[in-house]
This record gives structure tokens, C-alpha cells and sequence, in this order.
């Protein structure tokens, strides 16, 4: 009776890995086919297979580029030219020559004016400034919060009144 349990646990563990291995191909066929269509896609957006997307790992490309196509699609509720500008403050802050590059002349064919580019990059600038004064000031968010809550009250009515 042991031998026939062993027996059939061992059958068992041979068909459950035989099953894991046959649904591995599988997945990876499957995912070789989204990578080569999101591979045709993006050359054909760009004019070539640009190598930001050739560094990315073949089995999550697809999906990669699937968010890249929704982030950058018309139904984007700000317009190219601001998300562009958004991006380039962000780029300059991390900062990140690549992306400098590529959201400076993206900006510039939505229409972006150079002082527009400049003014994109002050703003991400006073921000980072002021992040980094109050982070080192280690002052209370809370506190700040209710703060600025005041302040922003106090000027509201101030804009009435002008």
C-alpha cells in the first residue's frame, strides 16, 4: 500500500510540474508575441525601435509601453505642451539628461516658447528649494497643514475685498 501511495504522489508531482512547464511556454509564446507587437508599435510611433525601450525587459515591455500610450494619449486631461513642461521641471530636478533632452525638444513641438522652458524649470527649482528647507527644518506636517490652510483662507477673503 506504501509503494502504491508513493506512486501515485509521484505521478502527481510529475504531471503538476509537466503542467507548470507546458503553461511556462505558453506565457512565454505569449508574451514573446506582445513584445514583438509593442516592439512594431513604438517603431512605428517613433521611426525606430528607440533603445530607452530596448532596455526595458522584453516580458514587461508590453505593458510598459501600453502605460506609455495612455499617459501620452488625447485623453489626458492636461494638454501635451503642459505635460511636456510638467516633465521637464520634474527632469530637471532629478535631474536627468535624458530626460532634459527628450521633454525640452517634446515641449518645443507642442508649441513650448523658450521662456516657457525657462519658467517650467524655475518652478520645479522653488519647489525642490522650498522641500528641501522645510524637510530640513523637520517642521510638524500637521502643523504645517493647518498653517496653510489659515493662509490660504486669509487670502481668499483678501482677494474679495480687492
Amino acid at each position: 500500500m506504501k509503494h502504491f501511495i508513493k506512486t501515485v504522489i509521484k505521478r502527481t508531482i510529475f504531471i503538476v510540474a509537466l503542467s507548470v512547464f507546458i503553461m511556462t511556454l505558453s506565457a512565454q509564446e505569449d508574451s514573446g508575441q506582445a513584445y514583438e507587437e509593442a516592439k512594431k508599435e513604438i517603431t512605428e510611433t517613433f521611426g525606430t525601435f528607440l533603445s530607452i525601450f530596448d532596455a526595458f525587459p522584453k516580458y514587461a515591455l508590453p505593458g510598459a509601453w501600453q502605460a506609455f500610450k495612455e499617459l501620452t494619449g488625447p485623453q489626458g486631461s492636461i494638454d501635451p505642451k503642459n505635460r511636456e513642461l510638467i516633465q521637464l521641471a520634474v527632469a530637471a530636478q532629478i535631474p536627468c539628461d535624458y530626460c532634459l533632452y527628450f521633454h525640452t525638444l517634446s515641449a518645443k513641438a507642442f508649441g513650448a516658447t523658450d521662456e516657457e522652458l525657462k519658467e517650467a524649470v524655475a518652478y520645479g527649482a522653488q519647489t525642490r528649494h522650498w522641500s528641501m528647507i522645510i524637510q530640513g527644518a523637520q517642521i510638524d506636517l500637521e502643523e504645517y497643514k493647518k498653517e496653510f490652510q489659515e493662509a490660504m483662507k486669509y487670502m481668499e477673503e483678501k482677494s474679495k475685498t480687492q
